[in-house]
């Protein structure tokens, strides 16, 4: 059954649901601790205060953005007739939710479909069911405080076997999920069989690329940043640093000292912390250098610890270079010119945000990073930009399709639909005008006149512009030549 809640009552959700995860921030942190392995500030500065951060930003956006807008400038077609975009639900919304950042990404997701007006069936991860779980109550209670709003929200089981059960054999109006390349095919397979439309927001393997002119040392910082934060286990995080030449002593020479003091992570598995750790040792026999001398699995009974790690002079043709691995690993590759660099960068088939480190930032370089697929290309910063609720996320190719977060995000979740009032003055026409009518529209055609097209050139004559053609598109012919030029 279609949700017939009023924007109104929805904003009201989305205020109730927001101070709902202010007044249980705390529980939430644990149990992301608990089930993650993050520690409690990353828990907070990385998933509680982002979707408190997006709460606040639609519900002052939120209105204005669904609300019915007048649509004018229809020129003669338009006369007579008023026109209205609504912004309508697109029904039953499926979100498969992901563990990485189980409050932030499934909170997200809930504000924009709940917002936009869908009902919403939630799968929670089967790695964080007890930190989604929490989630999702506080959205149900907020729900149930709104009559309108009460039954929009469902759960269903955290098990793998579900999700698959949900995409093969219910009803959805459209399909979220976010995870790996793999995943995301299989479930677009089923989805596109049986023409449910979906958004996939799949692995990134992007790059940080570091230019001569660029400040070396503080690059560094940012990238060791940004592939460690969460364990490395950020789909936006870098996965290798192209450093120019110039630079790369002083790139290299930081990034040793922060791995030097850099503490052991836990990551979500011990599966998870043997990949990091084979795809490292392997770039290493290729010919790559650790650049902390340790070793990569830390002597405990932890498996799922790890010390994050840079191997320098990485082969291009090993995993680690091209990003085969989701924990706090880089790749680092010298590169001689911003050619080669972009030509690296292109090798890899999965973007989601490029990062650009240079004193002069260019149009140009930001083309090119975007010409590779990535939706967000940051100039000196790494990760932290992306957390601006209005930023949306849209993969291309392996790395998905379809946009989340920001305006984009929610407006996807929506379907436009167009409402005309018409004048009862306005007369459909029986037949064809007169003559003299169509006459007029001719004229109302060709105005205002276009410049006359010059001559056609020869075939297979191929036409340079001289000096002559560059003066008279610039110095236009005085009065009395172009009279003369009429007459």
């Amino acid at each position: 059954m279609q949700n017939i809640s009023s924007l109104t009552d929805r904003m009201t959700w989305l205020r109730r649901f927001r101070d709902g995860v202010k007044v249980h921030h705390r529980e939430l942190v644990a149990l992301v601790t608990a089930e993650i392995g993050k520690s409690g500030f990353e828990a907070l500065a990385a998933d509680v205060l982002p979707l408190i951060g997006s709460c606040n930003w639609h519900l002052r956006k939120g209105s204005r953005l669904l609300s019915p807008k007048r649509v004018g400038g229809g020129g003669i077609f338009g006369f007579g007739h008023r026109v209205e975009r609504h912004r309508m639900p697109l029904g039953r919304v499926l979100v498969i939710a992901t563990w990485n950042y189980p409050v932030q990404l499934l909170g997200i997701q809930l504000v924009q479909a709940v917002l936009a007006g869908n009902r919403v069936v939630v799968k929670p991860s089967e790695r964080a069911p007890k930190t989604q779980a929490r989630l999702i109550a506080l959205a149900v209670e907020a729900a149930e405080a709104v009559p309108s709003m009460r039954g929009v929200i469902e759960s269903r089981p955290a098990t793998r076997g579900e999700g698959q059960r949900l995409v093969a054999e219910e009803q959805f109006d459209h399909v979220i999920f976010i995870g790996s390349t793999a995943v995301g095919r299989a479930i677009a397979e089923v989805c596109a069989a049986r023409l449910i439309p979906t958004t996939l927001e799949l692995s990134g393997s992007d790059s940080a690329i570091v230019f001569a002119d660029a400040d070396a040392r503080a690059a560094a910082r940012a990238v060791f940043m940004g592939f460690t934060a969460n364990a490395g286990q950020t789909c936006m995080a870098p996965r290798r640093a192209l450093v120019a030449r110039e630079v790369a002593a002083a790139f290299t020479d930081e990034l040793a000292r922060l791995l030097a003091a850099a503490p052991t992570v836990r990551l979500v598995d011990a599966e998870a912390a043997r990949t990091v750790a084979g795809v490292a040792e392997a770039a290493v026999r290729a010919g790559g250098r650790n650049l902390h001398d340790s070793s990569v699995l830390p002597a405990n009974s932890d498996e799922r610890a790890i010390r994050p790690l840079a191997v320098v002079d990485c082969p291009v043709d090993t995993d680690l270079f091209r990003g085969r691995h989701f924990g706090p690993a880089l790749a680092v590759h010298v590169f001689a010119t911003v050619e080669e660099a972009f030509a690296l960068h292109a090798t890899v088939g999965q973007f989601l945000a490029t990062s650009l480190w240079t004193r002069r930032p260019r149009t140009d370089l930001a083309a090119r990073a975007h010409a590779c697929g990535s939706s967000l290309v940051h100039f000196n910063a790494v990760l932290l930009p992306s957390a601006h609720p209005a930023i949306a996320i849209t993969g291309s190719g392996a790395s998905g399709w379809g946009s989340s977060r920001g305006e984009t995000g929610l407006l996807a979740l929506t379907r436009e639909v167009c409402v005309t009032r018409s004048s009862t003055l306005v007369q459909p026409p029986a037949g064809e005008p007169s003559s003299m009518v169509q006459a007029i529209l001719s004229r109302v055609a060709a105005w205002p006149k276009s410049p006359v097209d010059p001559p056609a050139a020869a075939p297979n004559s191929v036409h340079a512009p001289d000096s002559g053609d560059v003066a008279s598109r610039t110095h236009p012919k005085s009065k009395s030549e172009s009279t003369k030029v009429h007459a």
